[in-house]
C-alpha cells in the first residue's frame, strides 16, 4: 500500500511521527476486507497482511492499541481446517516462518530430499526464504520422506507441514 493511500494522519501528516503501533491500527482500519492476520516486525518496519478466504458477516473495529507496545491485529478466526490432517505414523516437518519455500540449493540444481528418501536428524530438507534470508529446514530425527506437501518456490505460511517423515525401516542403525 503506497502512503498516498493511508487515512490521513490525526497530527494532519506534518511534523513528529506517530508510534508505529498507531500506524498499524490506521493500517488495519483501512484495508479492505476481512483480515486474517497482520504481522509487524519493528526492526526495518516489515508488514505482512493476509486476508481471510470467505467474507465476515460484519466487520469487526480493530482492536486499540495496548499502552507501552505494538498492538497484535488477529481479525477473523481461522479457516476450519483447510489443510489436510497429519495420517497417524508420520511426523509433520512444518515452516518454522512466512517466506517461500525451496525444495533446491539453487534453480536447476538436484532437490535437497524427493519421496522415499531416508534422511538423517540434522539434515536440510529444503529452504524458506523470508527477507532475503535463507532458513535451512533441518530434520528433527532420523526418517523416511512420505510426502512433500510444499511445491517448489511456494509461498507458505507459519506452521504450515512442508514433508511428512515417518520412521525409517528397519529400526535403529
Amino acid at each position: 500500500m503506497r502512503p498516498a493511500e493511508l487515512p490521513p494522519r490525526a497530527d494532519g501528516g506534518a511534523g513528529e511521527s506517530r508510534p508505529l503501533h498507531e500506524e498499524v491500527v490506521d493500517l488495519a482500519r483501512a484495508l479492505p476486507g476481512p483480515l486474517r492476520r497482520l504481522t509487524v516486525r519493528s526492526g526495518d518496519r516489515a508488514v505482512e497482511v493476509e486476508w481471510a478466504g470467505t467474507p465476515a458477516p460484519a466487520a469487526a473495529p480493530a482492536p486499540a492499541p495496548q499502552p507501552g507496545g505494538l498492538t497484535a491485529v488477529a481479525p477473523a478466526p481461522a479457516d476450519p481446517g483447510p489443510e489436510p490432517e497429519v495420517p497417524e505414523g508420520t511426523v509433520a516437518v512444518r515452516a518454522p516462518l512466512v517466506g517461500t519455500f525451496y525444495a533446491a540449493p539453487s534453480p536447476g540444481a538436484e532437490p535437497f530430499v524427493r519421496v522415499g528418501d531416508e534422511v538423517e536428524a540434522g539434515q536440510t530438507l529444503g529452504i524458506v526464504e523470508a527477507m532475503k534470508l535463507m532458513n535451512p529446514i533441518l530434520a528433527d530425527a532420523a526418517g523416511v520422506v512420505a510426502e512433500i506437501r510444499a511445491g517448489d518456490a511456494e509461498s507458505v505460511e507459519y506452521d504450515q507441514v512442508l514433508l511428512l517423515l515417518r520412521p525409517p525401516s528397519g529400526g535403529a542403525r
